[in-house]
């Protein structure tokens, strides 16, 4: 049911993704071929980080083609896990991009070797990066809220990063145009520490998620329709687990024992749609028992 819904879904979620990449792409070429002119570590620390945003946007985009496939024999709750797994992965690329960043930053800070070249393509590049890093992240966040997907949810945070850590690289550029050329590589560990923080917010997210941590903030949800439901007398046991974009939810509801099995089975299926109804990608599976307080 849930895979028959999403046809449009998987197109927008392909298409987000294939454009980041195609940003990654060009980001990549353009900071590399400046910072290599320039000798600007900012720059230079800039193209590395498109250079692994470019992975990350395909690894993104192989896995939002993945966790589309429905469920299968060996995978009955679908693919949607390769998006938490995804997103877990570009946690691990940013720690990667940091390491380097901060290691060529304080070695230049020690020896000395500050010096760098600004000129008009330095500034160019870093506003260039900057506008294509709002517009696609401004993009993927919004189909990422659409329809719920960790996997381009990360591609957002981590361009928005980018767009912060190209403002430092601006300052840094200033800097040196002022003769502080230290700025540059100041700039440069400040951006690494901006990654760092990204880095744990995607990871704990992630790993969450891979390790089936239920959401509090959906449980309370099913709380409150279930509630609302006076043909059920009490209800326990709400499991709420994530899978990528989808939401599966399992609950034990208690009914009225003199119910027959057939008005039973209608008042489980009156808790399922409703909850479907306002908690969106959903899958739910009640278990129906008898009120015990009710059966004399």
């Amino acid at each position: 049911m849930i895979n028959s819904q999403h046809n449009t879904a998987d197109i927008e979620k392909k298409r987000a993704a294939l454009l980041s990449v195609g940003a990654a792409i060009f980001l990549t070429l353009i900071k590399f071929i400046v910072g290599i002119t320039t000798g600007s570590l900012g720059i230079l620390s800039e193209a590395l980080h498109s250079c692994l945003d470019f992975i990350a946007a395909m690894i993104t985009f192989l896995a939002v083609r993945l966790s589309s496939k429905p469920a299968d024999t060996s995978h009955n709750y679908g693919h949607g896990k390769v998006e938490n797994l995804s997103a877990l992965l570009q946690t691990m690329l940013l720690l990667v991009t940091c390491a380097w960043i901060i290691y060529e930053g304080l070695k230049r800070i020690i020896t000395g070797h500050t010096d760098i070249e600004v000129n008009f393509w330095s500034f160019a590049v870093v506003i260039i990066s900057i506008f294509v890093d709002y517009t696609r992240a401004s993009h993927l966040k919004k189909i990422a809220r659409k329809y719920n997907s960790q996997a381009l949810e990360a591609d957002a945070l981590h361009f928005s990063t980018d767009i912060f850590s190209s403002l430092v690289v601006l300052v840094g550029l200033i800097g040196a145009l002022l003769n502080f050329h230290s700025a540059d590589s100041i700039a440069a560990l400040i951006v690494a520490l901006i990654v760092l923080w990204i880095s744990f917010r995607l990871g704990r997210k992630s790993i969450d998620a891979l390790l089936d941590k239920s959401p509090s903030d959906i449980e309370q949800k099913v709380r409150k329709i279930v509630e609302s439901i006076t043909e059920v007398t009490f209800f326990h046991d709400i499991k709420v687990r994530t899978s990528g974009p989808y939401i599966f939810i399992e609950l034990n509801i208690h009914v009225d024992p003199k119910l027959t099995i057939f008005e039973a089975h209608e008042v489980s299926e009156l808790v399922e749609s409703k909850i479907k109804a306002q908690i969106e990608r959903c899958e739910v599976h009640t278990h129906i028992e008898p009120e015990p307080n009710m059966l004399n």
